[in-house]
C-alpha cells in the first residue's frame, strides 16, 4: 500500500481505483513535484544510500532536481543542523552505524522539503535507544514543520504515543482507522482473538488485558499514573517458579579473545570472556556497530582472532575442520534470512542441504517434513524463499539449519523485521528446540524478545560482553535497556520485567476501592 503512493516504488500487477494527491490523480502530477514533495524512507538503511560522503548524500537529490548550487549548500546546511549531524558532515558514509545511516536517509529526504514523507519500518535495523532518537525526531518534523507522515511499524511501544491515528490492515484491507488510545478496544470487539493484540504497545496491551476502562495510557508516564491510582502494592514481589537445576555443562568457551579486521584498524573484540552452558538461552544485546555480529563471527569460525582462545564442545576451535563444524554441532543464522536460501523454491534448498549432510532421499523427504511441521510452514514447501513474509522466511531459514542436527544455534538478529505474533511463534520454536537439549545464542535489539527467552541476558559495550545475568536481574537494574513493563512498574512492584509479570502482580494486589488524589 505505501509502495503505491510512491509512483517510482509501484509494484506491477494490476490497479483498480484512484490515489489522490492534494486532489488531483497521483499519476497526472508530474515526476518533479511527486519526487520532491512526496518523501520514502526504507527498511534497510543501507539500501537507500548512493553516495560515498555524508554531505555528497544531503545534495544529491537537491542536485538531480536541478536546484542551484548556493540554494543547496544553504538546504543542506540548514538541514544538517537541524538534525545535529554537522559534526560528521565529511565522513564517508560507510563508517556510519546504522542509527547515523537511517538519519541521513530522513535528513536527504527532507532537504526536498517534502510535504509527504512515506516510511517503511524505519526502526527494524536500529538499536533501542537509536530507534527512540529516531521516532523523536519524526515527532519533532511532524510538530515543527507540520509534514504528514504516513509509517509502517511492527514495534508500536514508540509510534503510538505520537500518532494522530493508526490503521490496521488485515488480508489486504483497512479494517481499523482511528485514534490510538480507541484501537485497544476496537480490535477486541473486530476480533477478540486477532493476532495483532499482541502487537499493542505494552502499555494498552496491559491495561486491555486487566478490563480498565477508558481511554487506555499511551506513555510509560500517563501508565505510571494509572497504575498507582487504581492497583494496589501490598504484593512488590513475583513468585517465580525456580528452573529445573541441571549440571552446568560448558559448550562454549571464550578466554581473553581478540579481533580486527585489518593490523592497521581498532579493535572489535578486546579480552572477550563468555563462558555459555549446554541448554542455554543466551541474548546479547547492545547498540549498532558496537561489535555483536562480529563477535558472532568469531565465535562460529567465520572471523579468526588474533589472541585469545575459543573452546566448542571442549575442542579448541581452530583445530575442527569446517565439515566437523557445521556439521551436527554448530548452525548460524545471518540477519538477513534470504542470503540462507540458494534455490528457487524451498524444497529444493531443503533437499541440496540433506545431500550436504549426506542423508538418502527418504530420509531428506523425513526430516524435511518433520522440520517444517515443527515450525509450522508445511504449507510453503513449493513456495519461492522470497515469496513469503519476513516471519515466514525466517522460519523456512530455520528449517534449513535445523536440518544440519546442531546442537548449537547462533542467531543475529532473529525477530527483525517479522511482527509481533511471528515473534510469539518464534519463541515457542526456540524454547522447544531448548527443551530438546539445543543450545541457543542470540543477538538482538528486541528488548522484549529478550526478556520473554533468555535465561541469561549481556550488554555488549566497550568491544566486550558486560553484566551477563539472568533476565529479572539485568533487566530490573537498567534505565533504557530494560522493557517497557519494566518501565512501567519499577516504582510500584519490585520485579517484573513482562507485561504478564505487569497483569499478574495487578490481580494478586487487587483493585484500589477509593482512588486517593496524586
Amino acid at each position: 500500500m505505501l509502495k503505491l503512493l510512491k509512483q517510482e516504488l509501484t509494484p506491477h500487477g494490476d490497479l483498480e481505483g484512484t490515489i489522490l494527491y492534494c486532489g488531483r490523480n497521483l499519476s497526472d502530477i508530474d515526476r518533479h513535484t511527486q519526487a520532491s514533495e512526496i518523501g520514502y524512507v526504507m527498511q534497510h538503511p543501507d539500501h537507500q544510500i548512493v553516495t560515498d560522503k555524508v554531505w555528497h548524500e544531503l545534495a544529491f537529490g537537491l542536485e538531480n532536481i536541478g536546484v542551484e548550487s548556493t540554494e543547496i549548500r544553504r538546504r543542506v546546511g540548514e538541514m544538517a543542523n537541524f538534525f545535529g549531524i554537522h559534526h560528521w558532515f565529511h565522513k564517508e558514509t560507510e563508517q556510519l552505524s546504522g542509527g547515523q545511516k537511517q538519519l541521513l536517509n530522513l535528513a536527504s529526504i527532507m532537504v526536498m522539503q517534502p510535504k509527504v514523507l512515506l516510511l517503511d519500518e524505519p526502526t527494524s535495523q536500529l538499536d533501542p535507544i537509536a530507534s527512540a532518537e529516531f521516532i523523536h525526531m519524526l515527532e519533532k518534523i511532524n510538530r515543527d514543520l507540520g509534514t504528514t507522515i504516513i509509517m509502517i511499524e511492527h514495534d508500536l511501544e514508540e509510534v503510538f504515543p505520537i500518532a494522530d491515528r493508526v490503521l490496521l490492515m488485515d488480508a489486504g484491507q483497512i479494517v481499523l482507522n482511528d485514534a490510538p488510545s480507541h484501537i485497544g478496544n476496537l480490535l477486541h470487539m473486530y476480533d477478540p482473538n486477532h493476532p495483532m493484540k499482541e502487537a499493542l504497545p505494552t502499555v494498552v496491551k496491559i491495561f486491555h488485558q486487566l478490563h480498565f476502562e477508558g481511554d487506555y495510557p499511551l506513555t510509560v508516564r500517563e501508565g505510571k499514573v494509572v497504575l498507582r491510582k487504581h492497583y494496589k502494592n501490598g504484593l512488590k514481589t513475583l513468585k517465580r517458579n525456580e528452573k529445573t537445576k541441571r549440571e552446568k555443562e560448558l559448550i562454549i568457551s571464550m578466554k581473553d579473545v581478540w579481533f580486527r579486521y585489518e593490523k592497521d584498524l581498532p579493535d572489535i573484540l578486546a579480552g572477550v570472556e563468555l563462558d555459555v552452558y549446554k541448554g542455554e538461552i543466551i541474548s546479547v544485546l547492545g547498540g549498532n556497530g558496537s561489535g555483536k555480529t562480529t563477535l558472532l563471527n568469531v565465535m562460529a569460525g567465520l572471523y579468526r582472532p588474533y589472541h585469545g582462545k575459543i573452546f566448542i564442545a571442549d575442542t579448541l576451535l581452530k583445530k575442527y575442520k569446517q565439515k566437523e563444524l557445521y556439521k551436527n554441532l554448530l548452525a548460524v543464522l545471518p540477519q538477513d534470512p534470504q542470503t540462507v536460501f540458494i534455490k528457487s523454491i524451498v524444497r529444493e534448498d531443503y533437499k541440496e542441504i540433506g545431500k550436504v549432510m549426506g542423508y538418502s532421499e527418504g530420509e531428506i523427504e523425513e526430516k524435511t517434513t518433520q522440520v517444517l511441521k515443527k515450525l509450522g510452514v508445511s504449507h510453503l514447501i513449493d513456495r519461492h524463499p522470497y515469496d513469503v513474509s519476513g516471519g515466514e522466511q525466517q522460519k523456512l531459514a530455520i528449517g534449513k539449519i535445523l536440518l544440519l542436527d546442531p546442537k548449537i544455534i547462533i542467531l543475529d538478529e532473529p525477530t527483525k523485521g517479522i511482527d509481533a505474533f511471528s515473534k510469539l511463534l518464534l519463541k515457542d520454536i526456540l524454547l522447544q528446540l531448548q527443551a530438546e537439549g539445543m543450545t541457543i545464542l542470540l543477538v538482538t535489539h528486541d528488548i522484549e524478545f529478550a526478556a520473554l527467552v533468555s535465561d541469561r541476558c549481556g550488554l555488549f559495550f566497550d568491544r566486550e560482553i558486560i553484566a551477563l545475568e539472568e533476565p529479572t536481574s539485568f533487566f530490573t537494574k537498567n534505565n533504557f535497556y530494560t522493557t517497557m513493563a519494566n518501565r512501567l512498574s519499577r516504582h510500584h512492584y519490585n520485579n517484573a520485567i513482562t507485561s504478564n509479570d505487569v497483569i499478574q502482580l495487578c490481580r494478586l494486589n487487587g483493585e484500589r476501592k477509593v482512588y486517593e488524589k496524586l
